[in-house]
This record gives structure tokens, sequence and C-alpha cells, in this order.
């Protein structure tokens, strides 16, 4: 109690690492994977003020620990809670080295964001990885989920939605009086001028005219969130589109096509403006062929439908023929089983319905989540972990992060009632794959059962102790992409691309990081699609390998997701599994027999893309000797930068 006194009476909210722990890192390198150091300084190292320069590993995570225990202690002090800061600080020190030695990593909107004052001052919303709105309830709410999900994907969330809005509203007129909108520069003001053109042709309310003059010209630096201004270009692009579709559709009921044309309007904009990807996906009927055909008009899969991957929500029972042709052809549709996402949490447990209200999923489709739901995700290593009860311990960690993030607000009232409600998280594995090859299967998926059951118990004590409710759901696997390359582990539970392969990137051809790639000894070449670009080639050895993606059948990868779903994920598995040629007509009946044991699925065939500098290229083991013989340790100590992948190649390699 005196403890607690002494909080609320001068006390800070702030929590700090002691500088003696500190000093046993500062100025060291972590043991990185093959291109886990460009990687973080290119994605997630924030520029340290005052200085010409990017923030160094031991930094960041300084910063990632210490905003993680503020908003614990934080939360303590509101509720009159005992938060002892000599336990802390225990917790904090074991947190970070956990994330030093690559046991786990907070997701990469964390690295980014975590311990900023944009979160102090703006909320948890850019700490999520993740989303979802219904448009089911349009003729009530209007324009509110076109809203929430452009400010969460400004934010670096992931967006989920549904096209349960068809036809409830009538497409109006809108009132044109003189009035003029002078759009705020910054985010609220951007989705502000969406709100206003969307209710107007919802509702037949005022259209005012948009006036672009305060916003900052291309190129500016965004303090706070960080990166650099668009200009008003895409946002003017994005108004005229979608008044340019819902004038065409005056007097006629909203299609299903016009809501996922109009979020990806949204999706290119954002895109165009300071985040480097905008994911997004919607889910659709099986029956409705609109919807389903959307990917085949092709002017509009260049000009904006890109923009989202595209799934169907279906039933145990489905005639699956309805899609397998497009599956084989191109990937998409997915399929959502929501029903089972509601029913089961791991699917070797009873039924228990406790996720009646979920509505969607985000855009992996590793989490199931209710209208207006956000979620925080983090990763995990087994194959980096020597034992059960090694991998127990960083499980806790993990878990503080993730359950910390939820006990921060948002900006939405929407949405701090359902993370208030569910404090839904998503504790990851990545690497699974490697972790085959290490531990062997039967052992791994024996941590994931045991693993679970800790994490429940966990999560009771914890949740007690914080006095919130405890989590609906716990687990997950995420497709990961960037942060397993921080370790250097395969991503999620995919397999990977070859023993030995080449990792292509693309950057600037300004960047400042291009004389120092040459220096240290990477081949950089010119971009053959783009003359502004080049492309450096990362020598990558598979150190946990057994088969290449291409060397394992469509079943055995369905199989690895069944596993995962019934003995770790309470949310769902992220996969996309791939398939040759003639394992197409295996679509169907691999739907069939597993339509009761997965939750969703994504396929994507294997061919020749025919692309010059492919993001993977399978070398032999004597090239990469021969390439890495010459590369130097890669200095970038002091870049200021941070650096974006061409987002068009970066949905092509991480297939999520």
């Amino acid at each position: 109690m005196e403890l607690e006194t002494n909080l609320f009476n001068g006390g800070t909210t702030k929590f700090y690492l002691d500088e003696c722990f500190i000093e046993n890192y500062r100025g060291k390198q972590p043991d990185w994977g093959p291109i886990g150091y460009f990687t973080f300084k290119r994605t997630y190292a924030r520029p340290v003020e005052g200085e010409n320069r990017t923030e160094e590993y031991w930094e960041t995570l300084r910063r990632v620990v210490e905003g993680c225990f503020s908003i614990q202690k934080a939360h303590c002090m509101r509720l009159g809670l005992l938060f002892d800061e000599a336990e802390a600080q225990k917790c904090a020190q074991a947190m970070f080295k956990k994330m030093w030695d690559f046991k786990f990593i907070a997701p990469g909107r964390g690295l980014w964001m975590m311990g900023t004052e944009f979160v102090d001052q703006r909320g948890s919303m850019a700490l999520n990885n993740c989303g979802f709105v219904s448009t089911g309830d349009i003729d009530v709410k209007g324009s509110k989920a076109f809203e929430w999900a452009m400010d969460g994907l400004m934010l670096g969330v992931g967006i989920g939605f549904d096209t349960k809005g068809a036809g409830k509203i009538i497409i109006k007129a809108p009132i044109r009086e003189k009035v003029v909108f002078t759009i705020p520069d910054s985010r609220e003001g951007w989705v502000e001028s969406l709100g206003y053109i969307l209710r107007a042709y919802f509702f037949g309310t005022n259209l005012p005219e948009m006036d672009y003059s305060q916003i900052r010209p291309a190129g500016s630096p965004i303090r706070g969130f960080g990166g650099v201004a668009s200009g008003p270009g895409p946002l003017k692009e994005m108004h005229e589109d979608i008044q340019k579709l819902l004038d065409s559709r005056i007097g006629q009921p909203l299609r299903s096509t016009d809501i996922v044309d109009i979020f990806n309007f949204i999706g290119r904009c954002v895109v165009a403006g300071n985040v480097r990807r905008s994911a997004e996906i919607a889910l659709g009927p099986i029956d409705d062929e609109d919807y389903i055909r959307m990917k085949e008009d092709e002017e509009k899969v260049k000009s904006h439908r890109w923009a989202s991957n595209n799934s169907v929500i279906v039933e145990v029972g489905t005639d699956y023929s309805k899609i397998a042709g497009s599956i084989a052809k191109n990937g998409e549709p997915g399929v959502f089983f929501l029903e089972n996402a509601r029913k089961f949490g791991r699917t070797g447990d009873p039924a228990d319905w406790k996720d009646k209200e979920a509505m969607g999923i985000n855009p992996c489709g590793e989490q199931t989540l209710e209208s207006f739901e956000i979620c925080c995700l983090v990763e995990t290593f087994p194959s980096r972990h020597d034992s059960l009860e090694e991998f127990q311990e960083t499980l806790k960690y993990a878990y503080l992060y993730a359950k910390s993030v939820t006990l921060l607000r948002t900006h939405w009232k929407e949405t701090n009632a359902v993370i208030e409600k569910n404090r839904r998280i998503g504790i990851s594995q990545s690497g699974i794959i490697d972790a085959f090859v290490r531990h062997g299967r039967r052992t791994i998926l024996n941590w994931c059962d045991k693993g679970y059951k800790y994490l429940r118990e966990l999560d009771e004590n914890v949740s007690e102790l914080l006095c919130v409710p405890k989590s609906i759901k716990i687990t997950t696997v995420k497709p990961s992409g960037t942060v397993s390359l921080l370790p250097g582990v395969s991503p999620g539970i995919h397999y990977p691309h070859a023993e030995y392969y080449i990792r292509r990137v693309r950057i600037s051809k300004r960047s400042k990081l291009v004389p120092l790639l040459r220096k240290a000894g990477y081949n950089v070449e010119d971009d053959a699609y783009s003359k502004t670009s080049v492309v450096v080639e990362f020598p990558i050895h598979e150190k946990h390998f057994d088969r290449a993606k291409h060397q394992v059948s469509i079943w055995e990868q369905v199989q690895n997701a069944a596993d995962y779903q019934r003995y770790w994920s309470d949310n769902q598995v992220s996969i996309t599994v791939t398939f040759r040629p003639e394992e197409a007509g295996d679509i169907v009946h691999v739907l069939e027999a597993y339509e009761d044991k997965i939750k969703g699925l994504s396929f994507l065939p294997l061919r020749n893309h025919g692309y010059k500098q492919p993001p993977y290229e399978e070398i032999t083991k004597e090239r990469y000797e021969a390439m890495i013989k010459n590369i130097q340790e890669l200095n970038l100590d002091k870049m200021l930068e941070r650096v974006n992948n061409n987002a068009f190649y970066d949905r092509l390699s991480e297939g999520d």
C-alpha cells in the first residue's frame, strides 16, 4: 500500500529500465538473420532525435519494453492497484533479453510505435496488427465502417471487411450547396473528408466542395507517426474515383462490388500516402457471382482491386466446385468458415461458442474478430528454443506484451468497447517448419498443447491481478514475413523457398543504403522494371532445412494447419497453401476433407512467373558460397532514413 500511495502522490506513470542493465547491450548487435539487420534498419528503426542516425536494436528494444511496462504502470495507477517497481524491473529486463536473443519479438507495429509520444497522446490503434469492420449496419451507421477502416489503415492496421451492407441503402443524389470543406492537414482530416462524401450519397446530405490547400506538399516529414507526406494527390484521386462510382449508381441499391471498390480506393490512397502496405481482405458470400468475378476485370485490378485479397464465407457442406476453378487459376477466393470460428477455440477442445459475436477476420486470416475489433499479435520462435520449459518462459513475456496493449484505449469508442470485453490477443509462432526439422513434429505439437494450457493459466492469473476480463482467445499463427527476417527463420507455418536461395529487395536508387550495401559486398543492380530503383541480392542459407515449398504436397500443408488449429491456435492458422498444377484437381477434395478441422484457407498456384529479378531464386550451394565470400559486415549505424520496399513485389513475395 505504501508504493501505491507514493505513485499517486507525485509518482510518474513512466517506467524505465535500469541504466546498468542497458550498458550490457549498448553498442552491440544481436544474432541477426542473413537479412535481419538491413530489414530492421529499413523498416523499424526510428530516427534518433538530435542525431543524424536511426535507432540501433538495443535502443528500439529499450523504447518498446519501457513503453510496454509504462502501460502496465499507468493501468495500475488508474485502478489503484499495486505496481511493484522491483518486480517490474526484473520482468522488463527478462523481456528485453528474450527479444534480444530472438526468442520472441514484439510485432512490427510495436517495434515502430511502442513507447512513442504518438501512442502516449493518441492511444493504442497503431500498436495493433489487424482489425475488422462489418458493413451490415450501413443503413444505420452510414460511412463509419469506411472511415474506421481508412483511419486504421493510415495507422498501419490491416483491415478486413464484409459486403453485408449490399442492398441495404439506395444511393442518393447529394445536395450540392456552395459549402467549402477545408481539409485539415491530418489523418483525422483525411478521414473526415471521406465521411462527408459517403454520407452525401448514402443519405442525400450536402456534398461540400473540397479544399486541399492546407495539405502539406509531397516529401514533407510527418512528425509523430513518422514517414513523409504524399501531398494531396492520392486523397483527391480517391475522392474523384468514389464520386464517379457513386454518381453512376444514383437511384440504385448499393452492391457488394461497390462496397469492395470503395474500400479498395481507400487502400490505394493509403498506400500512395505514408504506409508501405495497405493490407485489406474482403469477405463475401459464395453465391454472389459479381463479387466472385471481381478480379477478372484486369483494368480494375490494375487500377485499385489489387488492394484487397478476396475471400468467401462458407459453411460445412458447401459445394466448393463453385470456386475451385478460380482458385486453381489465381488463388482467389480464399475460404473462411465463420461458423467454425465462432464455435471453436482450438478444434481439439469442445465447442464453446465463446466467439458467437465474431463477424470476420483480418487480412491474413489468423484472427477471429468482431466488428470494430482490433488485435495485437506477437511472434515467438520455437526453433530457437532448446526445451519446452524455455519455450513456456518465452510465452510468458510474449503474452505480457500483447496483454499490455489491450490495457490502452484507442480513439474509437466502438473499438474500446469490444477490446475491453474480449481482450483478444494472438501469441503466434514463426519458423514452425524449422522447429519440426530441429525437434521433430511430435515434439513441437506437444509443446503447442502444453504451451497453450500454460498460457490459459497465466491469463487467468494475470487478468485477475489487473482486474480485467480473461482474453477470449490468446493464440494464433500469423504468416509473418518481415518480422521473421530479423532472426532468419521461415515465415509462420510456411516452408522455405529452398535450402540456398537469393532474396531480392528493391530500394530507391537515391537511398543512402546503396553505397553501403555495395561497400559490404552485396550485389546491387538496376531494377528491370523501374528507372528509380535498384535490386539488392541477399544470399540465404536455411539452417534447419528438410524440404522446399515446391516439394511438399497440398495435403501435407493443410494437415500442418489442421494440427496447429487443433493443438495451438484458438484464433486461426494463417496459411497460404501452395500447389503444383497437377494438384489443382485436389482443391475440392481438400476442402471437403478438412472443412470441420480448419477455420480458413487460402491457396496459391506454384508457377514460373517469368519475372526478371524475382523476389526469390533458388541457387546451388556453390553459388551461395561464392556470393558470401566477399560479403563483409554491414555498417548501418549512421543511417538516418527509413526505407520502404516496392509494394508490388512485397505482395508477390510475402503471400499475405
